[in-house]
């Protein structure tokens, strides 16, 4: 079966490129929040984490552009899950040690990463089920 969906070889690469896109906007996004790409945020798990992330929308967005596309979505589905867990906690009940972002739901970078990485989700996990499903058939 073909690796391409019913309308074409490019609608797959424009949404393996938009994912891969949005995957480096979440890297971006927490780069700038943690002050540049040497910085590690306080306290040092959550700085370890922002790393991580920013790794793993890097890789993801890599597997995406070079076709290992099953991976490159199951990591970008995990790549949006992520940090939105993370900003529902830190402004929720805070995290341990971390509690500076207790209520803070509309810092305006905070929204642009929830679009985003929401926007990254639904597409993702959508064509990750696309191609489970037709890998079955």
């Amino acid at each position: 079966m073909s690796q391409h969906t019913a309308r074409g070889p490019e609608a797959t690469w424009a949404a393996r490129l938009a994912g891969a896109l949005l995957c480096l906007a979440v890297a971006v996004i927490h780069v700038k929040d943690q002050g540049g790409v040497t910085a590690t945020r306080d306290p040092h798990y959550i700085g370890v984490a922002y790393h991580v992330l920013e790794i793993a929308a890097v890789v993801a967005a890599a597997l995406l552009l070079v076709g290992l596309v099953r991976l490159g979505w199951l990591l970008a589905a995990g790549v949006a899950v992520g940090p939105l867990l993370g900003y529902m906690l830190s402004r929720g009940p805070g995290l341990p040690d971390y509690s500076d972002d207790v209520g803070n739901w509309t810092e305006p970078l905070g929204l642009v990463s929830l679009a985003v990485e929401g926007a990254l989700l639904l597409l993702s996990v959508a064509l990750f089920a696309q191609r489970l499903r037709r890998r079955h058939y």
